[in-house]
């Protein structure tokens, strides 16, 4: 399991709700600035992400079709710009 890096003197376990929020400008060369819990997606399309994959190297993911109003239960490092359609993506950690 990864850790959830939090905002400084973030003690929540990472089974609690996540604490903060922050609108996403998808991008192809930046990181968010936490590993997220979760990411909010406001308007329907396709997410592309960066995420861990079993050899622990970080990996582009597609969630294809996501509907408007979804809550992703994933830790990210980036939401990428290219191929991500859906809008008001918004990140939880």
């Amino acid at each position: 399991m990864v850790a959830v890096s939090g905002a400084p003197g973030n003690r929540a376990a990472n089974s609690d709700p996540a604490p903060y929020g922050e609108a996403v400008t998808p991008s192809d060369s930046t990181e968010l600035p936490f590993l997220t819990r979760g990411l909010y997606v406001g308007g329907a399309g396709n997410v592309y992400v960066e995420m861990l994959n079993s050899l622990g190297a970080y990996a582009t993911v597609a969630f294809i079709g996501v509907t408007a109003g979804s809550l992703l239960p994933i830790v990210c490092r980036k939401v990428r710009s290219t191929s991500t359609t859906a809008t008001n993506i918004v990140a939880l950690w």
